[in-house]
Parts: C-alpha cells; sequence; structure tokens
C-alpha cells in the first residue's frame, strides 16, 4: 500500500471516530434543559445575603459576618421534579458542606429552609456523594452502598459499589466535579465524574416523596464557598416540549413575530 494511502484511510478513521465521539456526547445531553444562564439567579429564589453569581457560577457562601442560623438554599421556581435527571458541576471549599436538594418541600417558619432527600456535597469529601434527607430519617444510602429502604422506613444494605475511600478517589479536591442524579420512580442514583456513589430504592410509604422542589444548600458552618455552574435538567418529553416551545416564543417576540407557543414547530 503506498504511503499516501496509508495516511488516507488513518484521516478518514480519525474523522469517523471523531464524529462517533461527538455524536454520544450529543445523545448523552439530548433533552437536558439549561436550569441557570450563567448570568442571573432568575429562576431561582434564596437569602442573597448568602447567594450570588459571579464568573458564571452560582456562588453560595457563608462568611464570619453572615452567618446562618438554619441550612439555607436557592430554591428552583421552575416547578416541582418527579422523575428527572439532573447534571451540574461544583466546587466547594476545604470546610464547605452543600449538597443538592430535591423533590423536597419548604418548611414553615424557616426562610429558605428545606427538607427531603439531599445529594451531599462537603469539602473534606467525607459525605460526597451519599444520599441524605434533610430534616427528615437522615442518612438514605452511605457513599459506596446500594440500599432498599423497607415499608418501616429501615435502610437494608443489597450490595456494595467499593469502598467509601476508594470511591473518594474518583471525586477532585478543591476543583470542578459533575454530579449526575438520576431518579425514576422510588429509585435514586448518585454519579459524581461518572462514578456511581450511592444507590436506593426508597419503599417507605410514609416517608419517601415522588415529587418536590429542587435546590442547592448552604450549610451552617462559621465559613464556606460552594459554586454550582452548568445546571442540566431532563424531565420527560413533555417538559422538553415544553421548554422549547416556551424558547420558540421568546425569539419570535423579540423579533416581533406573534404567534402561540401551540402553533411553533418544535
Amino acid at each position: 500500500m503506498r504511503q499516501i494511502d496509508r495516511i488516507s484511510i488513518k484521516f478518514i478513521v480519525s474523522i469517523v471516530l471523531c464524529s462517533m465521539i461527538t455524536f454520544s456526547a450529543m445523545s448523552q445531553e439530548k433533552d437536558f434543559v439549561k436550569i441557570f444562564d450563567g448570568k442571573t439567579l432568575q429562576g431561582w429564589k434564596g437569602d442573597l445575603t448568602h447567594w450570588k453569581v459571579e464568573n458564571g457560577a452560582i456562588i453560595g457562601e457563608v462568611t464570619l459576618e453572615n452567618q446562618l442560623k438554619n441550612n439555607t438554599f436557592l430554591i428552583w421556581t421552575g416547578g416541582k421534579v418527579d422523575d428527572f435527571e439532573l447534571k451540574l458541576q461544583y466546587k466547594i471549599s476545604k470546610g464547605g458542606n452543600s449538597g443538592v436538594q430535591y423533590r423536597s418541600e419548604e418548611v414553615p417558619g424557616v426562610p429558605f429552609g428545606l427538607k427531603g432527600y439531599q445529594a451531599d456535597i462537603d469539602g473534606s469529601n467525607e459525605y460526597t456523594g451519599l444520599n441524605y434527607e434533610e430534616r427528615g430519617r437522615g442518612f438514605i444510602a452511605k457513599r459506596g452502598e446500594k440500599v432498599v429502604v423497607d415499608s418501616l422506613g429501615k435502610p437494608d444494605l443489597l450490595s456494595t459499589l467499593g469502598t467509601s475511600e476508594k470511591l473518594a478517589k474518583n471525586i477532585s479536591n478543591g476543583d470542578w466535579n459533575e454530579y449526575h442524579l438520576v431518579v425514576k420512580g422510588n429509585h435514586m442514583q448518585h454519579y459524581i465524574n461518572g462514578v456511581l456513589m450511592s444507590d436506593a430504592t426508597d419503599n417507605d410509604p410514609v416517608n419517601r416523596k415522588m415529587a418536590g422542589l429542587l435546590g442547592l444548600q448552604a450549610h451552617v458552618t462559621p465559613e464556606m464557598r460552594v459554586e454550582f455552574k452548568n445546571i442540566r435538567l431532563k424531565q420527560g418529553l413533555d417538559y422538553a416540549l415544553k421548554s422549547r416551545a416556551k424558547a420558540h416564543s421568546t425569539i419570535a417576540s423579540r423579533i416581533g413575530f406573534n404567534s402561540s407557543p401551540s402553533k411553533l414547530k418544535l
């Protein structure tokens, strides 16, 4: 085979492989909708003493001058989540304590307080990745556990996903990590950087929640800083269609085209 033919074949193979990788990445992001615009807290509510946007990220901060009496949350105002997937990137300070709250409800008498399931995050990576119920049953599934909660609320360990220490090696300290939550029915999986950290099935009919609010936590602590960016949510076909219709409607209004979302092509 001539040298030129070998080069051509290598070039074609490279193009095909790049196309396959690109297609795979696009398919993994299909139907995910960005719920943070990277510039403002539009679509979110919380105590602005502790929440702001900086350099394209949501910042949650507790300082010596601005202390918390209770854990506080930045709550997404786009509605309740039931079956969903959530992807986001986070970075947390060494002494920080935070989490991603989901299928939660507001706490009466506590401004911007939430109770419900939480995908835990902490700066020392002792708890990051586990499933914890804020103001509820406490630990549902620790990092490295595959658990079924029985009808009386007792967690039963089915198997292990690896030791907590080994799984922690997949988490970057003081740098960006990606959280991926997969929640369907009563089954909840927490992934960090593509690695399954905890797996829980909740069969407790009294205490489990099948839908609720989504939020980001700033925990009571002397000082902490947590950052979130690139927040994407997938809630099934109906949600994706509504989001696209809304986007089309916004674009149409900006260019002066008066049409209802129902008449726009999705």
